[in-house]
């Protein structure tokens, strides 16, 4: 170790030939590494200097708009600690349907004049247009989107923009504005959810007969159709969906002239300005409707559950494209490969799907632990309930579109499914069914059929052969019950045949959840065989 110690600080990094952060002239200039030059480079901006050019002279700050009362503007650091324009500039397109509704309303009550509301509306739509066109610029000095748009709207059209927050808080106006880039972020997920459910209804019908193990404890229990393991994903998803739609409606109500937290004593119409959002009614507490993030809270425990349920879809590909499982095969394009293992093929979208919903529940517990302490009413914290949003929201759009895009192109592998499907003895539970249909006549109770059913396999086991196999005589050596009609209920296709209960894995049942499912997505059936 020492010798290794010794060996190291003789580097030309730490010999003492070298001169370390020093401005005057090197006496050894071909010791001194490369780290030592970025290093020096790093530090030398901390000098300090005496003179100042022009170009670095600290330009006046625009006074805020909330400004008055100050004497002196905030720091640099503060300013850039505190700004929001960074990510909250994507609530624009709502951020200006509020002010329109609002100055709408205010114009109505008398509150502003009409020429006032169309000098605003028209600076709106001409900000709107910049913004689209990307000519826009965002300032990080004004803070947020609102203050980026007023700012820009007094710009525009002078006096008449100062008028606009007439009766308005920005913790009214971000609560309006977010709520609107919810509710619509809310109808993207449903469709994107339905472009699932209809990819997976399709691979269903594709697949029509194919039977494959069911798994309990990841170890095989029953034979079920493929289809109806497919149609187990639609379901959880139209779950989802109805979730989401809950959430949307609770959600759907207008904080709009609730002000800062206590309303206004101005003769506003909150009606007006809700029915012109297209919300059902505004907020009736003014202190809730600026405090309250539940509704934000529901979307993300929404979108976490609809990340479980993809994880599971991709854990359960993932396994079935493995050499150990090959029921499944995915075509190139959504497939990779491999850096060094030229042989890879790797299933890595559903993998990431897989990954990603841990980002889709950190998302939540990041707001819960924003939520969990706050007072009444607003606090600077809740502008931390951005992000977590968007990215929860992009995050669980992309697994939406990538697991449809990922069933859109796999194949089901018939014959390595088929060659698998003896072992395992799915069967065996049928015939402790046809035990039981027996014992209406022999009195045998279930208990004691699933014991004869136990033995039976524990004799398969010792012969190395199916239940199928055993002869009649073998079986009625367990029971006396035993009958030729046995063999019916014996082989996966037979114990498939078997299944008959509302719901169950039966071809005549699976076929019916196909037909319900074709009609509620409205899928042509005669296009997907």
């Amino acid at each position: 170790m020492e010798s290794l110690r010794s060996s190291y600080l003789q580097t030309p990094f730490f010999s003492s030939q070298s001169t370390v952060l020093s401005n005057k002239s090197v006496s050894h200039p071909r010791t001194i590494s490369p780290l030592m030059h970025r290093a020096k480079s790093r530090f030398e901006p901390l000098r300090c200097t005496t003179s100042h050019s022009s170009e670095t002279e600290a330009k006046p700050k625009e006074t805020k708009l909330w400004g008055g009362r100050f004497e002196d503007s905030v720091t640099d650091i503060v300013e850039k600690f505190t700004e929001s324009i960074s990510f909250d500039k994507q609530l624009y397109k709502h951020d200006i349907m509020g002010s329109k509704a609002h100055a709408s309303m205010l114009a109505e009550q008398g509150l502003i004049s009409f020429s006032d509301r169309d000098s605003i509306l028209k600076g709106l739509d001409e900000i709107e247009r910049r913004i689209e066109a990307g000519e826009f610029v965002w300032r990080t000095d004004r803070e947020d989107v609102h203050m980026n748009i007023e700012a820009a709207l007094t710009d525009l059209v002078g006096e008449s923009a100062k008028k606009l927050h007439t009766a308005r808080s920005r913790n009214d106006q971000v609560l309006t504005d977010f709520r609107l880039w919810c509710r619509d972020a809310i109808d993207r997920i449903i469709s994107s959810i339905r472009q699932l459910q209809v990819a997976l209804v399709k691979l269903a019908l594709k697949n029509e007969g194919l039977i494959i193990p069911g798994y309990t404890h990841l170890q095989r229990a029953q034979p079920v159709l493929l289809q109806h393991l497919l149609l187990a994903y639609v379901e959880q998803l139209d779950r989802d969906a109805d979730r989401l739609l809950d959430c949307r409606a609770r959600l759907n109500f207008c904080p709009l002239g609730a002000c800062a937290l206590a309303g206004t004593g101005l003769p506003i119409d909150r009606f007006m300005t809700s029915e012109a959002l297209g919300f059902t009614a505004p907020m009736r507490n003014s202190i809730d409707a600026v405090s309250d993030r539940d509704f934000v809270l529901e979307f993300l425990s929404a979108n976490s559950i609809i990340a479980v349920h993809l994880s599971r879809i991709g854990e359960e590909w993932v396994l079935w494209a493995s050499e150990e499982f090959g029921f499944i095969t995915p075509s190139d394009s959504v497939s990779t490969g491999s850096s060094i293992m030229p042989q890879k093929k790797n299933p890595d979208p559903m993998e990431l799907v897989r990954g990603k919903s841990a980002r889709v529940i950190g998302d939540l517990v990041t707001l819960l632990t924003l939520c969990k302490g706050l007072p009444l009413a607003y606090n600077r914290d809740l502008q931390e309930d951005k992000e977590p949003t968007f990215d929860s929201v992009k995050t669980i759009t992309g697994m939406l579109e990538v697991s449809a895009e990922f069933a859109q192109n796999i194949t089901f592998n018939d014959k390595r499914i088929q060659k698998a499907l003896p072992a395992g003895y799915l069967d065996a539970t049928t015939l402790a069914d046809y035990l039981v249909k027996k014992a209406r006549y022999f009195g045998i109770p279930f208990r004691t059929s699933h014991d004869i059913v136990g033995r039976s396999v524990a004799l398969c086991v010792s012969k190395n052969c199916q239940l199928q196999d055993l002869s009649l005589e073998d079986m009625r050596n367990l029971s006396p019950v035993f009958d030729n009609d046995v063999y019916e209920f014996l082989g996966v296709e037979n114990a498939v045949k078997k299944f008959s209960s509302y719901g169950s894995t039966g071809f005549a049942c699976v076929a019916d959840q196909l037909d319900d499912w074709a009609a509620k997505l409205e899928i042509n059936k005669s296009t997907c065989h």
